[in-house]
């Protein structure tokens, strides 16, 4: 008979693990299923995020960094280094150790929170029953009164340029190139491709960006997106084509041909590597037997209400594999609503103020509405800018480009957005979500008191420029 729990959990990546630590914390007796390994076979939890995705970029991404401040930034200060290399093996090696000490840690707080753990992967059965199986043998049966689907996504594959895991590769294989490719092609200019294309850009390759769509960053705000842009390939020699659709792909023994149209023309560029990054899709292909009666929708997420609750009464989805957008922030807070809702509260998670974040150099962060937006929903808006040329700290610490720029109705002067693109975006857009959450006019930040000097104090500016009165730059 299979052992009976108040809530099982199918995945345990940011959507999933957080849920079964909220449902420990409730008095829950809770089981999490994951099929996640490690190179040596060995569970390890914290799904696509911890073990190939926002982490391990993010610590290749700062190692980058580093290496391309010492390169070209550090004269600025006085400090000099002579020349200055680069060990891909042990930059690699401190990427893995900081993902090992992060998914080591996630199995010690399901341990301290008394959480059942079994390895393999979750199927969802009939009567809210979750079969675990290993190398395609079931292992186990789970029963539960609640289950949580929290089964994450998978990078797309295209049929022109299909993944081989060695020429050709996705997000995964993108963070373990031994060695650093002379000429590296980047199918998607999206938050991956362009992560992805500045860790390897920084450290010597010649990248090129393919992306179909002729217009950069949508969501965010065109004076943004120009500026970043310009940057991007002005400044930092990324090759960025617009407009460029990917017909076809050739590999040999050491390169890939890549055939592309780029108005009406058809171009066929030779590259050491391909990274495809054109976006993930829900990992719900054999998520539910049929006698369970999943509803899927026609994307193949896992359909759900306004309590995240599925078709089927107790089964609940969360993460990447239901709408909304693909963020481990985004997953998190919905682990949390649900083992709340569970419990018979009744939280609250406003998805309108869930904010994006690019890793890139210079950092680009926004939460709520780009003008363009608000103009289309109807808003008459004032809005208003600030540079980081104009602060002090951004000076101090050699950060001239970026700004940040709040958009508001021109009738209640309740904020409808905030985009920021500059240094430390990724931690100032939390003032901005802060904003949005109670929704905040631009008064309320520009009657608040930022400390001096910092680089918030350029949002304290953008505050006071929706009303032309910023005091440290000309309206």
């Amino acid at each position: 008979m299979a052992e009976q729990f108040d809530v099982v959990i199918v995945g345990a990546g940011p959507a999933g693990y957080v849920a079964a630590i909220r449902c420990a914390q409730l008095g829950f007796k809770t089981a999490c299923v994951d099929d996640w390994s490690n190179a040596d076979g060995k569970p390890s939890l914290g799904g696509t995020c911890l073990n190939v995705g926002c982490i391990p970029s993010k610590a290749l991404l700062d190692s980058s960094e580093r290496f391309a401040q010492t390169q070209h930034d550090l004269a600025d200060h006085g400090i000099s280094t002579g020349k200055v290399s680069v060990d891909i093996k042990k930059m690699l090696a401190r990427k893995d150790q900081v993902v090992t000490n992060l998914t080591q840690g996630i199995a010690g707080l399901m341990k301290a929170n008394k959480i059942t753990m079994s390895h393999g992967r979750g199927k969802l059965l009939a009567n809210k029953t979750v079969e675990v199986s290993r190398d395609g043998k079931v292992t186990e049966t789970l029963s539960a009164k609640n289950v949580i689907l929290a089964v994450g996504s998978l990078p797309i594959d295209i049929p022109v340029a299909r993944i081989d895991g060695d020429l050709i590769v996705d997000n995964a294989g993108a963070l373990n190139f031994e060695t650093v490719p002379k000429r590296l092609g980047v199918i998607g200019a999206g938050v991956i491709g362009l992560e992805l294309g500045s860790v390897w850009n920084r450290l010597g390759s010649k990248v090129t960006v393919l992306e179909a769509i002729d217009t950069f960053l949508p969501p965010v705000d065109k004076q943004l997106s120009r500026e970043v842009f310009r940057t991007f390939t002005k400044d930092q020699g990324l090759d960025i084509k617009l407009g460029a659709m990917v017909t076809a792909s050739k590999t040999t023994k050491k390169t890939v041909q890549v055939t592309y149209t780029l108005k009406e023309e058809e171009i066929t560029e030779t590259f050491d590597k391909l990274i495809v990054a054109v976006g993930r899709k829900p990992n719900t292909a054999n998520i539910a037997d049929d006698s369970a009666g999943l509803k899927l929708d026609e994307r193949g997420r896992i359909d759900i209400n306004e309590s995240f609750e599925t078709n089927i009464p107790g089964v609940y989805a969360i993460g990447d594999a239901v709408k909304g957008p693909m963020l481990a922030h985004k997953g998190s807070e919905e682990g949390v609503a649900v083992a709340e809702i569970i419990a018979g509260q009744k939280p609250q998670l406003n998805h309108g103020n869930i904010p994006w974040v690019i890793y890139t150099h210079p950092e680009i962060a926004w939460v709520g509405m780009n003008e363009d937006e608000a103009k289309a929903a109807g808003f008459e808006v004032n809005a208003g800018f600030f540079p980081f040329a104009a602060n002090g700290r951004a000076l101090a610490m050699n950060e001239k480009g970026g700004r940040i720029k709040i958009v508001a109705d021109a009738k209640t002067d309740r904020i409808l957005g905030i985009h920021i693109l500059g240094p430390s975006a990724s931690e100032l857009i939390s003032e901005a979500v802060l904003a949005l959450e109670y929704s905040a006019s631009s008064e309320d930040i520009a009657r608040t008191v930022h400390a001096h000097p910092t680089l918030s104090e350029a949002m304290h500016e953008a505050a006071l420029a929706v009303t032309g009165r910023a005091l440290h730059k000309v309206n």
